[in-house]
């Protein structure tokens, strides 16, 4: 059975093992005088046996599909007799295996081959046997037993919270271990590429030219990682984006919130949010097409030098682009608070825009301060645009009117197509997320300090 099959079958059987601890709870509810005499509601009784029924099978079944593939390949390979000691052979035979099982390789198989590949569909379909068969044991056996468990005096609450508390925690946990994965990850391949690049030349090198030649004798064969056109194109880019967005998401959201009529409010603040469902290619378009060219033309015609990709372009159309990550957010938090807070305000004869800025603003700071930091790591973020708008250049100048690129326009060139992880141009890429990483933090800590500094605490 296909593993999509059994899934459905699963969330069928924990559906019916709901229904019946819900009527056996109903059952016993009615020899014993009414639901009151049960411990637990009838629907934390099917609850019960609905979490019984399902997750030691989809435990299963997920432990299953992540050993399932390492166990058969291990298999298939120890049958053959002459394979590669590195793992990149090792893994360029097994897909030629897989291949031939597919019957999708091309050429004349040796008969070792033609034996693995046998041998692998045999696995396959013994082990979506034996997945199949354990699955639904697992899931009736366990729903069976807590269907007879079903008692009046059995708390079925208690354990369902139980089961949900521990659910809820291990979601935690795999929020806070996949971030120490990422983390971890990236820091051991910016190791790698500082001890063949010095840390200094990284952080203060005003040269970008990390291609790599082939040969020792080619011109350009140690390229260059200087990383500081890169850091300034970023910020360049991103704090034109933020000149922008906060000022208008800002004074959109004041408005929205506190001047606009329902009728206004209920049109303008949807169309407003549809700015953040548009593709940022489309934004990218944009930029290319009709932006930059205004701002090159707009620049010649007033006699100054402009590049037609420009950061200008880029940092306009950015900024366009994530108005509604501010606008949104800081209108929502403005909305929460509380209206007796304007209502005192103006009753001690305040006017309606000193009870904005000294009342409400104050209030909504720290969220306030969130959707702005949200915005700028956006901003930092985006790449689609730059790529289009502002070119991939790594120039090292002050002038908007230059094309300039960015650190994650540089990781994605960086990445794409076939690498070698082993060499200082793949490698940088892991150094450059390191920074960003990095960067971020700083952004947070900084927040952390506004938000304490003049937020106004209330009872």
């Amino acid at each position: 059975m296909q593993t999509s099959t059994l899934f459905a079958l699963l969330l069928l059987l924990t559906l019916v093992a709901y229904g019946s601890g819900f009527s056996r709870a109903l059952g016993a509810a009615r020899k014993g005088g009414g639901v009151r005499n049960l411990a637990s509601l009838p629907n934390y009784y099917g609850m019960h046996t609905a979490l019984w029924c399902g997750l030691p099978a989809l435990l299963l079944l997920g432990v299953w599909l992540v050993c399932d593939d390492s166990i058969i390949r291990a298999l298939v390979l120890g049958r053959i007799a002459e394979r590669p000691d590195t793992l990149a052979g090792q893994h360029l035979l097994y897909t030629q295996i897989q291949n031939l099982a597919a019957g999708s390789l091309i050429g004349q198989p040796t008969p070792e081959l033609q034996a693995a590949a046998a041998y692998l569909l045999s696995l396959r379909n013994g082990g979506q046997i034996l997945q199949t068969v354990l699955v639904l044991i697992l899931s009736v056996g366990f729903g069976s037993y807590a269907l007879l468990r079903i008692r009046p005096e059995f708390r079925a609450r208690e354990q369902v919270e139980k089961v949900l508390r521990k659910l809820l925690l291990a979601c935690a946990c795999a929020a806070i271990l996949t971030t120490v994965g990422i983390l971890l990850s990236v820091l051991f391949e910016s190791l790698r590429f500082f001890r063949q690049i010095p840390v200094t030349e990284f952080l203060f090198g005003l040269h970008w030219s990390p291609q790599m030649a082939l040969r020792a004798d080619q011109v350009g064969s140690s390229g260059a990682f200087g990383a500081v056109p890169l850091f300034t194109g970023t910020l360049m880019v991103s704090a034109i984006a933020m000149l922008v967005a906060v000022p208008i998401g800002l004074m959109s959201a004041i408005y929205l919130a506190e001047y606009a009529s329902r009728r206004v409010r209920a049109l303008a603040k949807p169309v407003l949010e549809i700015l953040a469902g548009i593709p940022t290619v489309v934004y990218g378009f944009f930029a290319a097409l009709t932006v930059a060219p205004f701002v090159r033309d707009t620049a010649a015609a007033m006699g100054i030098a402009a590049s037609s990709e420009s950061a200008l372009a880029a940092g306009l159309v950015m900024g366009v682009m994530i108005i509604p990550f501010v606008s949104s957010l800081s209108d929502d938090v403005i909305n929460a608070v509380p209206q007796s807070l304007r209502d005192g305000a103006l009753g001690l004869g305040s006017t309606k825009s000193e009870t904005i800025r000294k009342v409400v603003f104050p209030a909504a700071l720290p969220g306030i301060v969130g959707g702005v930091l949200l915005a700028v790591s956006r901003a930092i973020g985006e790449t689609m645009i730059v790529v289009m708008a502002a070119g991939l250049a790594a120039n090292l100048t002050a002038n908007p009117l230059q094309s300039v690129t960015t650190v994650t326009v540089q990781i994605v060139t960086l990445l794409v197509g076939d690498q070698e992880f082993d060499s200082p141009k793949t490698l940088a890429a892991f150094a450059l997320g390191l920074m960003l990483f990095l960067s971020t933090l700083i952004l947070n800590f900084i927040a952390l300090h506004v938000v304490k500094k003049y937020r106004e605490q209330y009872d």
